[in-house]
This record gives structure tokens, C-alpha cells and sequence, in this order.
């Protein structure tokens, strides 16, 4: 089985050179790989201690970021190092203000490529977040001395290790892993039905991230002024199945305001045709004197969307129409914001969790969800609104503080 997993690994780095060619994400990926080696070898020496979290994209870092912020507290002179496998989280990321002393993509899963990249530095300590697994990386880790942790570990049914040829992607786990952190009660069985036993509970440390959104500014300018007195209505990630929902609820109530962020800024020509008379947020300070005549805003840049949902009296998040997976539900409902959002949503147990707190609701066309989302806004039905807020808020609110608890046993 090792040898087809390098050899999987070697088609995989063929594929992905082949298919940048024709890509500009996967040439980013790529092109960013070939530069990982010179990026630790000019900021690590190989006596550095370092701390490392990989993050398969945006998503994973969000999660890992509570703990190694605390990490980085306890251990102030220790190096930093974050990898993405994906070029949206690494670009998202190496655009901010960040701790890490080096940002780059994880190099390509071979033997030799590996060691030399880890001999680079000493890693101390090394965690992936949910379940993005490299078993070559993982090995030499090992080899090197490093502790190797996964939090927010989510195993489902459906992954390798619970098929007929998953016993030595296990073995790899079990020999290479010196804990997981679950997210549920779910994951740990599955987990240790195959004997990865050194596991236990921690529950999702988005929670705690979501919680620390609260603390900061989330003040966006003009969005005040835009909403007036309005219901807002907060698009989050957006899809085509959420620009036909922001459509129909447009059409039918001329009254709320909508708040459109699209998942890919390359919709945002699309979502103009759709709205012709929509605004963009990067035009805005050009038309002042009548943002609050205007129903519709296109946002046209990146990095606002977890603040505007501190503005929202509904959030539709996108992804859950279709297999791309249902976009972070718990950034809107942090605020006390009803979420809606479609029923595609497997790997995403928070949203089973949601709604069953009545925070949420899920439906699988765009019609009934607009419909839903005019009754909550609608005046009469001030009541369950604000049931549902209350609801979210407390959601959020009653999960455990799960950086500490994988903290408290990282440092046992």
C-alpha cells in the first residue's frame, strides 16, 4: 500500500503541474510549492523551535487559528510556520496582518521532498486541522521528534480507513499521531472502531473563534447608513441558488435591504445584470447621497463578510444548494442571526446542530427558502424573528471552550 500511495502521490504532482497550465489556481498552487523551501530556509535555522499548523484552505486555518494564537502566547519564542494545500487560503491569508513568521504552500507528499523541508527547522510541535492527512509529512515528523496532533478532527463513513484496503492508512495514523481532538461523539467512534484510541472529545474550535468575532470592531463603512431603519438581509458566500432567493425576496418585499457577497468576485458582473440598479461596495462613497434609496449592495471585496453579518436580521450563507459544500454558518450566527441555508450539508454537523437549537433552517429548493426568509422579515412576525436570534446567540454561547481543553492536554 505504500508504494501506491507514492505513486498516487507522484500522479497527483504530475496532474497538477499538466492541469496549471490550463488553470490559474492550480498554476498559483504550483508555482507557490516551488518556493516553500526557500521561504524556511531564509527565515528557520535548524535550531529554531517552531510551531507548526497546516490548513488544507481558509476554512482549516479559521479553525486552528484559537489554537495557536493561545500556543504562541505560551510559547512566545517559538517560530511560527502555516501551510495551505490550497491557493484560496494561502492568498487570503498572506495578504493580512498575521503572527506566523512564515506563510507557504505545503510541499508535494515525497519522501525526499518532505525530509528536506522539515530539516529545515526544528518542529516542536505540528497540528492539521479536520482532516487534510499527508502520510509521508506525518512519518518524518516522527522521525524528527515532533509531537503531531489533529484537532477538530472530523471522521465520516465514507473516508479510507473504514473501507477493506484502509488498515494501513490507519497504521500510518496510529504510529504517526499522538492525539486527536474530535469534534463529536460521531467522529471519536468511528475513530476508534479501527483502534485510533488515542482520541478523545474537544468538540470545534470555530466556536471559539466565531465568540472572539464578537469582541472586535466589526463597524464597515456606510453599512449603516445603507440599512437606515431596514431589515438586512446578508448574503454570505453566495451562489447562483442565493442570487435567485436575494431575486425573489427583492421582487416581493421592496422594503429590506440586501447585503449580496458573493463567493467569487468573478460573479460580480453576473450579480449586476441580475441587479442593475444594485450599488458596489467600492463605488459607494460615490453615490452617499443616496445609498439609503437603494435596496440592493453588491460587496465587491474581500475580508468584510464576518463583520456585516453583525448588521444582518437574516443570513443566507451559500454552498448548501450543491456539493461544494455549505460555507461557515457560525460566523452569522455568533451575532444572534437566523441562518438559512440549503440541505447539501454533510460534512457540516454544526447545521444539523443549529437548527435543532432553532436557530436555523435548512431547505432544498430556492423558492421555499425565499418564502421562509419573507416570513421572518415580514412585520407580523416579529416574534419568530426574534426567537431565532435568541436561539442562535445561545447556540454559540453554550459550546464548550474547546481550545482550552486540547491546550490543557497538549501541555499534560
Amino acid at each position: 500500500m505504500a508504494f501506491l500511495y507514492n505513486l498516487f502521490i507522484s500522479l497527483l504532482t504530475f496532474g497538477m503541474k499538466v492541469f496549471a497550465l490550463f488553470n490559474d489556481k492550480t498554476k498559483k498552487g504550483v508555482e507557490g510549492r516551488s518556493e516553500s523551501l526557500t521561504k524556511v530556509k531564509s527565515s528557520f535555522s535548524q535550531t529554531d523551535k517552531v510551531i507548526w499548523m497546516h490548513a488544507a484552505s481558509l476554512g482549516e486555518y479559521e479553525q486552528g487559528l484559537p489554537v495557536l494564537e493561545k500556543l504562541k502566547e505560551i510559547f512566545p519564542d517559538h517560530k511560527v510556520l502555516v501551510t495551505f494545500f490550497s491557493p484560496s487560503g494561502y492568498e487570503n491569508v498572506v495578504k493580512k496582518k498575521h503572527m506566523a513568521d512564515v506563510i507557504c504552500y505545503l510541499p508535494f507528499d515525497k519522501k525526499h521532498t518532505v525530509k528536506e523541508f522539515i530539516s529545515q527547522f526544528n518542529t516542536e510541535l505540528f497540528f492539521t486541522v479536520k482532516y487534510d492527512y499527508w502520510y509521508n509529512l506525518l512519518a518524518e515528523l516522527k522521525n524528527q521528534g515532533a509531537k503531531v496532533y489533529v484537532i477538530s478532527a472530523l471522521f465520516y463513513e465514507r473516508q479510507s480507513f473504514f473501507t477493506s484496503y484502509g488498515k494501513w492508512f490507519v497504521k500510518q495514523l496510529q504510529d504517526n499521531v499522538d492525539w486527536f481532538f474530535h469534534q463529536t461523539q460521531f467522529s471519536l467512534a468511528l475513530a476508534k472502531s479501527v483502534g485510533l484510541i488515542k482520541s478523545s472529545v474537544t468538540g470545534d474550535t470555530r466556536f471559539d473563534r466565531v465568540k472572539q468575532l464578537r469582541e472586535r470592531n466589526n463597524h464597515v463603512d456606510f453599512i449603516s447608513d445603507f440599512k437606515g431603519e431596514s431589515k438586512a438581509i446578508v448574503f454570505g458566500s453566495s451562489w447562483q441558488a442565493e442570487e435567485k432567493i436575494a431575486e425573489a425576496v427583492s421582487r416581493k418585499n421592496n422594503t429590506v435591504k440586501l447585503i449580496i457577497a458573493p463567493h467569487d468576485l468573478k460573479r460580480v458582473e453576473h450579480l449586476k445584470n441580475i441587479f442593475p440598479d444594485a450599488l458596489l461596495y467600492s463605488e459607494i462613497h460615490n453615490f452617499q447621497s443616496s445609498i439609503r434609496n437603494s435596496q440592493i449592495l453588491i460587496i465587491d471585496s474581500i475580508g468584510l463578510l464576518s463583520k456585516l453579518y453583525s448588521y444582518a436580521e437574516v443570513a443566507v450563507v451559500g454552498g448548501g444548494f450543491h456539493d461544494a459544500g455549505l460555507h461557515n454558518i457560525l460566523e452569522a450566527a455568533t451575532f444572534g442571526v437566523p441562518v438559512v441555508f440549503g440541505n447539501h450539508y454533510k460534512k457540516n454537523p454544526e447545521a444539523d446542530d443549529l437548527i435543532a437549537a432553532g436557530g436555523g433552517k435548512s431547505f432544498k429548493d430556492e423558492y421555499t427558502t425565499a418564502e421562509f426568509v419573507l416570513f421572518l422579515t415580514n412585520e407580523d412576525n416579529k416574534e419568530e424573528l426574534a426567537e431565532m436570534s435568541r436561539n442562535a446567540g445561545k447556540f454559540i454561547d453554550n459550546k464548550p471552550d474547546s481550545t482550552r481543553m486540547i491546550l490543557q492536554k497538549i501541555l499534560s
